[in-house]
């Protein structure tokens, strides 16, 4: 008997022990919450967002029948930081992760904890990227798929123990691209054990045998399209002959040119266009088989007659620059790797909002804690800095944030060092390690190819920006204003004070 099918008895068996209560019956009335998100999925690898080449009907259907965020963030764009907010409902300066490093083992307010306390019953699925690997944060059961990490001797993620059910004299990393790399492969294993279908095939067995009176809060967290890029053939042939967008290079990228190391995962380098093609070729291959994943999620939720009692959204921890600006991977301030897709489709008679809308509105990953709480009728046992996306929807854009912060810690280089403040038409830039300021009109430049900072007619601008992040700020302290002034941060700081220590003890 294979691991899948123990999976699904498991699932099944723990839907059976439910009690029936006042609080159970009231709260199946309220929606489900299914959270679907992938691992470094750039903005604008999206058909609803204008990407003519990509194929994401699925995607796509959910943003037509919803509303679509076409100015959506990831404050600290890379994987735990990101995934930090997503958890908490808080900035990077109050959930303490400035940088790459551990989510702490608890916080005050969790998402999944959150969720169960307001009477739904709380599962995940796929890439969680916390520590320690097994850490619930309050979910009732979690299926892993953690990629090639191990931080322990006895850790064996649910993914690898299935395929090694299923084929045990295989490699599951067979196709040989390591976890940041840029080269592209089809997968070479069959199909039906790569990671992307194997969280498919789990979110579709659990809504399947979905038998509990509680409403369900399901997240299902695909490891893709982050590297490696392994798609399928079948994706791979989908692009072959694809007009791929070309890298956007920009005349202040020249210093990112050379290529910092003769490996494989690198974090700036000139490639040529035909391996920025290749590169893209898989991802947007990978991008494709989630969205084909998500299309037989959708289609169980539909066939169960869920589709009209679930809130679902979707969006990614961050993206990638796949080659723009000379960059590659993460933790960049520029819009392929700091803009995410987010999208959000609400059951019928939730909201009396025209659907298909697009809105323009800031937002970040932080408000999906919030947004799933108002979906529940609860309240977080203290403030967040998110706020619902329900609201914002209801209120037409009104009474809402007018910028949002971004910010990542030294990565890869004491160079990638920056804090950023961005309203989705006007980005600004502080480079922590020297003072470079970069401006762009978001609007006019979308690739952010012209640097405004030194332009003389956006010297107002520019200044209006400056001040705006002197205020953001000020609260920190020195180093990070000094006499009025943003000052240099040369050296690291990976967790703000108001790091959870105390939970973490």
């Amino acid at each position: 008997m294979g691991q899948m099918e123990l999976t699904r008895r498991g699932l099944l068996k723990a839907s059976a022990f439910g009690i029936l209560s006042k609080r159970g019956i009231a709260a199946a009335k309220r929606p489900n919450v299914l959270f679907l998100m992938a691992d470094q999925h750039r903005g604008d690898c999206l058909g609803a967002d204008g990407n003519r080449a990509i194929r994401t009907p699925n995607l796509d259907r959910i943003a037509a029948g919803g509303v679509r965020f076409r100015c959506a963030y990831s404050s600290t764009p890379t994987c735990t930081p990101a995934r930090a907010g997503l958890l908490t409902g808080m900035s990077p300066w109050n959930h303490g992760m400035l940088g790459y490093g551990r989510v702490a083992v608890k916080y005050p307010v969790e998402m999944p904890r959150a969720m169960r306390e307001a009477g739904y019953y709380t599962t995940g699925i796929g890439k969680m990227h916390w520590h320690p690997q097994r850490n619930l944060h309050g979910f009732h059961q979690v299926l892993l798929d953690e990629s090639g990490r191990v931080e322990s001797p006895d850790f064996r993620s649910d993914y690898r123990a299935w395929f090694w059910s299923e084929a045990p004299g295989l490699n599951p990393d067979a196709t040989g691209i390591g976890w940041n790399d840029y080269p592209s492969k089809a997968y070479v294993l069959p199909e039906r054990l790569h990671p992307t279908r194997w969280t498919g095939d789990c979110a579709v067995r659990f809504l399947e045998g979905y038998r509990r009176p509680e409403p369900f809060f399901l997240k299902v967290s695909f490891a893709r399209p982050h590297s490696p890029y392994d798609p399928p053939q079948r994706f791979m042939d989908l692009y072959a002959d694809a007009n791929l967008p070309e890298a956007h290079i920009a005349p202040w990228a020249v210093r990112y040119r050379e290529r910092n190391s003769d490996r494989y995962d690198i974090w700036r380098g000139d490639l040529g266009p035909a391996q920025v093609r290749s590169s893209r070729q898989g991802y947007y291959g990978s991008v494709s088989f989630i969205d084909e994943q998500i299309g037989r999620i959708l289609d169980a939720l539909d066939k169960r007659g869920m589709l009209e009692e679930t809130l679902i959204l979707y969006t990614s921890d961050h993206g990638d620059m796949t080659g723009d600006h000379n960059l590659w991977r993460k933790s960049y301030a520029y819009e392929p790797s700091a803009r995410v897709p987010m999208l959000m489709r609400w059951p019928s008679g939730m909201l009396s909002t025209k659907r298909g809308q697009v809105m323009a509105n800031p937002v970040e990953l932080r408000d999906l804690l919030p947004t799933f709480l108002d979906t529940a009728g609860s309240s977080p046992k203290r403030p967040l800095d998110g706020a619902s996306l329900l609201s914002l929807v209801k209120n037409g854009g009104k009474e809402w944030r007018t910028a949002i912060d971004l910010e990542h810690d030294v990565c890869y280089s004491p160079e990638n060092h920056w804090s950023a403040l961005t309203d989705g038409r006007m980005k600004y830039i502080f480079h922590a390690r020297d003072g470079e300021e970069q401006l762009f009109n978001l609007e006019s430049d979308p690739h952010e190819m012209t640097n405004l900072a030194g332009d003389v007619g956006s010297s107002g601008e520019l200044k209006r920006w400056r001040e705006k992040m002197i205020n953001h700020l000020a609260v920190r302290g020195q180093p990070w204003v000094v006499n009025g002034k943003l000052g240099l941060r040369p050296e690291r700081q990976t967790y703000s004070p108001n790091y959870p220590e105390a939970f973490n003890r």
